[in-house]
């Protein structure tokens, strides 16, 4: 179809914020629009520069005759810490302190607007890393991992209590809970992962870490590759915690049931974002 510059522009931006992390190459737009490629690249040049002007991500070009433009999902350090302060606001509120002081989480979980704000300033942690696919436990963790792997372009893998007839084979180990201490089992079906693929494990909660650690544990026995770990809560007040490097968006210092009161404040994501 032939278009003005001005359709072609709103088509273009459509294309390729649903298609992140793609590359794309230059005659897919040229022959969808009936142009030159000279005119593709100087619609793509504005693209990417309002893109960048409003924190919406890049484009990055590779010449060659393999060669095209990829969208790269981003947000600045601005809007991250916006997300991370709405977030430590939220879970901060009283009345989400559940018997046992748990906390209820399922309105933020189920928010599809803020978890895709959520799954965009994870994306944005990652984007200079190679990953392949992001596993998550059941339950609470698929709807998070589903937002991040909506930015990155790569499938979800769910690891599971039990094994389920529907999967097929399955891979199982045993694992000891950080914060309970007692020996759990954790389950992923065989065809879930290829052998030397680039894990992102992300959860929902850490508290010891004793389930990511064994999510670590269980790429072993697929032969893959761990590429990072992402959790949008964890727990400040444990004596030892059993994974190290990670990158967590809100840090829960302090639940008091008799009080009800719940002290939150940013996690570590903000201070890794300047670093980078």
């Amino acid at each position: 179809m032939k278009l003005r510059r001005s359709g072609r522009l709103v088509d273009m931006t459509h294309y390729l914020l649903q298609h992140p992390q793609v590359l794309v190459p230059l005659s897919l737009f040229a022959d969808r629009y009936g142009s030159a490629k000279s005119s593709i690249s100087e619609d793509l040049g504005i693209v990417k520069q309002t893109f960048e002007a409003q924190g919406v991500g890049t484009l990055v070009t590779i010449p060659g005759a393999a060669g095209g433009v990829k969208f790269i999902p981003s947000v600045s350090k601005e809007e991250a810490a916006e997300v991370v302060n709405s977030l430590c606001e939220a879970i901060a509120k009283p009345e989400r302190l559940l018997p046992g002081g748990y906390l209820y989480m399922t309105d933020i979980l189920g928010n599809p607007r803020l978890l895709n704000k959520i799954g965009k300033v994870f994306a944005t942690a990652f984007n200079d890393k190679k990953v392949d696919v992001i596993m998550t436990m059941a339950t609470k963790g698929i709807p998070l991992a589903h937002a991040v792997a909506s930015f990155l372009d790569v499938p979800v893998v769910i690891v599971r209590r039990d094994s389920r007839v529907t999967e097929g084979s399955t891979v199982s180990i045993n694992y000891v809970s950080g914060s309970s201490k007692r020996i759990q089992t954790m389950v992923l079906a065989k065809r879930s992962l290829e052998t030397g693929a680039n894990v992102l494990i992300i959860d929902d909660f850490m508290k010891a870490g004793g389930t990511v650690n064994g999510m670590v544990n269980l790429l072993g026995e697929f032969q893959a590759n761990l590429a990072g770990i992402g959790v949008l809560v964890e727990s400040e007040n444990m004596e030892e915690k059993l994974i190290r490097d990670y990158i967590s968006l809100v840090q829960l210092d302090n639940v008091n049931a008799l009080e009800k009161s719940i002290e939150v404040k940013p996690g570590n994501l903000l201070t890794y974002l300047n670093q980078k």
